[in-house]
C-alpha cells in the first residue's frame, strides 16, 4: 500500500512576541507540494509574521516547531530560508531598478570564472529562465524601464535561480491591470503544476476562490482554521476572519431619497470632448449611487471631470441649485464637493509626513490665531476625533502615513475629506488593497453619511460592493452611461448584462 509523501511544510505552534505584544499564539501551517494555499486574515492577523519567520526574517519564540519534507529545521537567518528553497516575493518588490534583469536574478551569488563575475554565464543562466516564465524581456533588460508586472517576473525568476520550491507571494496583484493579472494566474498555475507549492496571500476573495486549493485564515494573532477549495465560501471566510457573519456587512440604515428632493448635484451633458460623454445623471441627498462598468469604461475620467482634475470640453455642473464651474479640484472642495482618489499613494496621501499633517493639511487656515499664529490645539482635536471615530489603528498621530496599513491609510486620506463638511463625495475604489476589517468600517461610514444627509457617488470594481451598499447603480461603457438601477433590479448580473452589451437597461437617470 502506498504512502503518501509528507508535507513540504509544516509549522507547529509558532508564537511570536514582542515585548508585551503577543503577535503569534501557537499557530500551524501545513503546505503540500504542487498546491497554492492562500493564507487570508486581517491587517494585524499576524499573516506577514508568520512569512517573516518562515524565511528567517525573524525568529519565532521557543516551542515551536517548523519540518520541510519531514525532517525537522531551523530557519534563523534568510541564508537559511534560501538554502532551504524558500523564497518571498513581497508587496514592495526589492530589485535594484539600474541594474539589469540578469544582474538582479544573480545578485550577491554572481557566477565567477577565474576571481571575476562570469556575466556570459549570467546572461545564459537568467535567458533560460525567463524562457522558462515565458518573459517578453530579456535578461540585459534595465529593470527601471519594465512595467510593474514584468518586475514581479524577474523576482520570480530570482526565487527560481534559488531552486526555491517553497514560493510566498504577498498581495502579488495590487499593482496589475486586469490582464496582467490573468498572466500572473497563468504563471501561477504552471509554477504549481512544476510542483513549487505557492503561499498566496491577498484581501481579494475572488483571487482566492480561483486560484486557492485549500485557504488558511488567521485572526488576532491566532489560527483559525483552514478550508479546502469545495468549502470555500465569502460567507464562511469573512465569519472566519472577523467573526461575524457576512450578512452585517451591507447593513443599509439610512433611508432612500425621495424623488421629490431637488438633487444636490446635477450634471448635464459632461464630455472632455476625447471619449468621455456627454454624461447625464443627478445625485439626491441622502442617497448611495454606484458607479458600475467594466474596466476602461470611463468612470475614473468621469469623476475627475466633475471634480475639476481634468478640464471639460462642454455640459454643466449644478450644485445646491446652483450652476458652478469647476475649473480645479480647489472650486470642487470650496463648493462642499470632494473626491477619493483610487491611487492614495501617488494621488492623495503625503507619506512621509504624520497623519496629524495628513488630516489637516486641508484645512489648516481654520486653526489661524491671534496675529496669524497657528492654534495646535484645534489640529490634535480633530485628528483624535478622526482616529477614534474612523477606528485608525496607530499608536500615535505623529507616525507617518507611510507606515498604515492600506486600510488605515484609506481611513486617513477619508478623515482629510470629511473635515471639509462636504455634501458630495465621490469614492473611486474606496476599499482597493484594504483587508476586511477595514472594508466593514468603510462601508459604515458611508451608509453614516448618507444617513447625515450626503450624496455618495461610489465606483467600484468589486460588484457584490456595489450591490451591498448602493441604492440606485449606473452603469458605463464606452465612457457613457448606457443604463441605471434601482431597488430590486440591482444584481451583479443585470450590472454586467448593461456593463457588456447584452442588455440596454434602463435610460440612465
Amino acid at each position: 500500500m502506498s504512502t503518501l509523501p509528507p508535507p513540504i511544510l509544516e509549522m507547529r505552534n509558532i508564537s511570536k512576541t514582542f515585548g508585551p505584544i503577543r503577535a503569534l499564539r501557537d499557530v500551524k501551517l501545513t503546505v503540500w507540494p504542487g498546491e497554492v494555499h492562500a493564507l487570508m486574515g486581517e491587517n494585524g492577523a499576524g499573516k506577514s509574521t508568520l512569512m517573516k519567520i518562515l524565511s528567517g526574517a525573524q525568529k519565532a519564540d521557543p516551542g515551536g516547531r517548523l519540518t520541510m519534507n519531514g525532517k525537522e529545521v531551523s530557519i534563523t537567518s534568510p541564508a537559511d530560508a534560501r538554502r532551504l528553497g524558500v523564497a518571498v516575493i513581497y508587496q514592495e518588490l526589492s530589485l535594484a531598478p539600474n541594474l539589469t534583469v540578469a544582474e538582479n536574478v544573480g545578485l550577491g551569488r554572481e557566477a565567477r570564472s577565474g576571481g571575476f563575475i562570469d556575466r556570459k554565464t549570467m546572461r545564459a543562466d537568467c535567458a533560460s529562465i525567463l524562457k522558462r516564465l515565458g518573459a517578453p524581456f530579456g535578461p540585459d533588460a534595465i529593470v527601471a524601464e519594465l512595467s510593474i508586472a514584468q518586475r514581479q517576473l524577474v523576482e520570480i525568476a530570482r526565487a527560481l535561480s534559488l531552486d526555491a520550491r517553497i514560493l510566498v507571494m504577498d498581495e502579488p496583484t495590487t499593482a496589475l491591470s486586469s490582464r496582467e493579472t490573468d498572466k500572473l494566474f497563468a504563471l501561477v498555475r504552471q509554477l504549481q503544476s512544476e510542483g513549487l507549492a505557492i503561499i498566496y496571500i491577498s484581501h481579494r476573495m475572488s483571487e482566492v476562490y480561483e486560484l486557492a486549493d485549500r485557504c488558511s485564515v488567521l485572526r488576532d494573532g491566532s489560527y483559525i482554521g483552514t478550508l479546502a477549495k469545495a468549502d470555500i465560501s465569502s460567507r464562511t471566510l469573512v465569519k472566519m476572519m472577523v467573526g461575524r457573519d457576512l450578512s452585517d456587512f451591507y447593513k443599509k440604515e439610512h433611508q432612500e431619497h425621495s424623488e421629490a428632493i431637488r438633487p444636490v448635484l446635477d450634471v448635464e451633458r459632461l464630455t472632455d470632448g476625447k471619449g468621455i460623454g456627454p454624461c447625464s445623471f443627478a445625485l439626491y441627498p441622502g442617497e448611495v449611487v454606484g458607479l458600475a462598468g467594466l474596466v476602461g469604461a470611463g468612470r475614473t475620467e468621469l469623476a475627475r471631470l466633475i471634480y475639476g482634475a481634468d478640464r471639460s470640453a462642454s455640459g454643466s455642473i449644478t450644485l445646491n441649485g446652483d450652476r458652478i464651474a469647476i475649473r480645479e479640484p480647489a472650486e470642487a472642495i470650496r463648493a462642499g464637493l470632494v473626491y477619493l482618489t483610487e491611487d492614495r499613494k501617488a494621488q492623495g496621501l503625503f507619506l512621509d509626513m504624520s497623519i496629524d499633517d495628513n488630516v489637516n493639511i486641508s484645512v489648516m487656515g481654520r486653526d489661524s490665531g491671534p496675529l496669524g499664529m497657528r492654534r495646535f490645539s484645534k489640529a490634535r482635536e480633530r485628528v483624535t476625533r478622526a482616529i477614534g471615530s474612523l477606528r485608525i489603528r496607530a499608536y500615535s498621530p505623529k507616525l507617518a502615513v507611510g507606515g498604515l496599513s492600506g486600510g488605515n491609510q484609506q481611513k486617513v486620506l477619508l478623515a482629510r475629506l470629511l473635515e471639509v463638511a462636504p455634501k458630495v463625495l465621490i469614492l473611486d475604489e474606496p476599499t482597493r488593497g484594504v483587508d476586511i476589517g477595514a472594508k466593514s468600517d468603510i462601508y459604515k461610514l458611508i451608509d453614516r453619511l448618507a444617513a447625515d444627509g450626503a450624496a455618495v457617488l461610489m465606483i467600484s470594481s468589486e460588484l457584490p460592493e456595489v450591490v451591498g451598499l448602493a441604492d440606485r447603480v449606473l452603469v458605463m461603457r464606452d465612457g457613457n452611461i448606457v443604463g441605471s438601477l434601482k431597488g430590486e433590479q440591482i444584481s451583479q448580473e443585470a450590472i454586467i448584462e448593461i456593463a457588456t452589451g447584452d442588455s440596454q437597461g434602463q435610460e440612465a437617470q
